[in-house]
């Protein structure tokens, strides 16, 4: 397995959950040092068109306390190029359920310019925060029964 020496991800980490940290754990073990993107409420409503129900200020803090992350950053683009122009990481660390789509494919081209690679780690089956969402909603429909 190649170690890098400075890893970013990002995503909206809303309703963390062990998805969540199993990309950070996966991510730390292959660099030295892990930045985090963490979408603001603003970004998450432009392209998700919704608000998250953690805070932007809640969900960074709870990223920042896990120890498989050295700094977070606030996500105010999905240009994933801007992000690097002010980070500098090797490697950026994605889901695999991206992997092979058009968006990603272009990424992978205008990093490998620069030098950085794409390395994309499994996602954690049955889990996501929309899945939680709609569980959390379910229970409320029918406790108000």
């Amino acid at each position: 397995m190649k170690k890098y020496k400075i890893g970013y991800t990002s995503g909206v980490f809303d309703l963390f959950h062990i998805g969540h940290l199993n990309i950070l754990r996966r991510a730390k073990e292959r660099c030295d040092y892990l930045i985090v993107g963490v979408s603001t409420d603003e970004l998450v409503r432009d392209y998700k068109n919704k608000i998250p129900i953690i805070p932007f200020s809640e969900r960074s803090e709870i990223v920042a306390s896990c120890r498989y992350v050295d700094k977070v950053v606030p996500q105010t683009s999905m240009d994933k190029m801007i992000v690097w122009e002010d980070v500098k990481f090797d490697v950026m660390f994605h889901g695999d359920e991206w992997k092979h789509t058009p968006l990603y494919n272009k990424y992978i081209e205008e990093f490998a310019k620069v030098g950085v690679e794409i390395v994309f780690l499994p996602h954690t089956k049955g889990i996501c925060s929309t899945d939680l969402t709609k569980k959390i909603n379910e229970s409320e429909k029918t406790d108000n029964r």
